[in-house]
């Protein structure tokens, strides 16, 4: 078997490609794959240390206001996709797969003109610009969120529920002694907090501000800042000299998905690739959508799983160190309330997400 994966521009578009991958290799280690983005996007420093093959096409994003640059998006689309079709005539994949980012955009167009089965996969609630383009070309639309469904009403039949490849990457994750390399107990129930690999500035304010009760509780706390507001941050908490040591501050968390479970609770942003962990372990959560993503999708995201009591939902603008420690507190001094969200939140997850999109690979590539 022989596959194209292209998707780019952020790690909720790369890394699910890159567990199904993973997937693959196991389930067929005669597997052959290509990766396609751009040379300058986080797709490439990303996929070439996973040691897998790598080429690029260049293209860019259209502006979403009157921008002469846009007729360059334009002249690069039409070049990426004869590019693109070089590409695919000289691999000759089986099937080729887009996991969202405009780099998806030629390649997998470029693939459906050569009549090439492709898949479109779609992480979040709300689609993509380039998954709402590419619809109307490939095979099959497979998506994470039953919500998403609305967002194809042209192409019903085209849509598949598989679920998010990284929810069963992390499914079977078993407790660890992880939390004691962050100076805390591994028996104590733990709220974990963390705005996303670079930080959130309201999140950040909010626990500064909620900081000093906080370390009066029974629960602990481990909060990543970001790396570029640890310093900072840390220097506040310093400040306090807080004689309880239920609270560790560090910049960022490699190990994410091993320390989710072991902890009870998460708050932080509501990404695609998140839910998609969560749900699969099973773990309640206070969601914070970030207001700086295209179509408010993160809103969306975590509305599929408030609406299922399986998360709390705080708006941006209305965090603070009040709201902070009310949500908290609600959770973390609520164990009934934590194990009832967390059958919710298991509900929700798909945990043989790769398993379910093989499949339709395989049905796809037989037909």
């Amino acid at each position: 078997m022989k596959i194209i994966l292209s998707g780019g521009g952020t790690g909720g578009h790369i890394y699910p490609a890159l567990a199904l991958i993973r997937r693959l290799q196991v389930m067929n280690p005669t597997v052959e794959v290509l990766y396609v983005g751009t040379e300058k996007g986080l797709e490439k420093k990303i996929v070439e240390k996973a040691g897998i093959p790598f080429k690029s096409v260049e293209i860019q994003g259209f502006k979403r206001s009157l921008s002469l640059s846009n007729f360059k998006t334009i002249q690069l689309f039409f070049k990426s996709v004869a590019d693109s079709k070089k590409i695919v005539k000289e691999f000759k994949p089986d099937i080729v797969i887009g996991t969202g980012g405009y780099v998806c955009g030629p390649v997998v167009y470029a693939a459906a003109k050569l009549n090439v089965p492709t898949i479109i996969h779609e992480q979040n609630s709300v689609a993509g610009v380039t998954n709402k383009f590419l619809a109307r070309f490939v095979s099959k639309i497979a998506i994470c969120f039953e919500e998403a469904r609305a967002e194809f009403p042209k192409f019903q039949d085209k849509v598949v529920l598989t679920g998010n490849p990284r929810a069963q990457e992390v499914a079977n994750i078993e407790k660890s002694p992880v939390l004691t390399e962050y100076g805390l107990a591994t028996q104590t129930p733990t709220l974990l907090i963390f705005g996303g690999s670079r930080g959130a500035r309201k999140i950040n304010e909010a626990f500064l501000e909620a900081l000093p009760e906080l370390a009066t509780k029974d629960y602990q706390v481990l909060f990543a800042t970001g790396e570029v507001h640890y310093e900072k941050i840390n220097q506040e908490v310093e400040k306090l000299n807080l004689q309880n040591k239920n609270v560790a501050v560090v910049p960022y968390i490699y190990n994410m998905p091993e320390v989710f479970a072991n902890v009870s609770v998460v708050m932080g942003r509501s990404g695609a690739t998140t839910l998609a962990e969560l749900t699969a372990l099973g773990l309640p959560s206070i969601l914070i959508p970030s207001p700086y993503v295209t179509n408010d999708h993160q809103t969306k995201n975590a509305e599929s799983l408030s609406h299922h009591n399986a998360a709390r939902l705080i708006p941006d603008n209305e965090l603070n160190g009040a709201q902070f420690i009310q949500a908290a507190d609600e959770l973390m001094l609520n164990e009934p309330l934590r194990e009832e969200m967390a059958k919710e939140a298991k509900k929700l997850g798909v945990v043989d997400a790769s398993d379910r999109l093989i499949r339709l690979i395989n049905k796809l590539i037989n037909n």
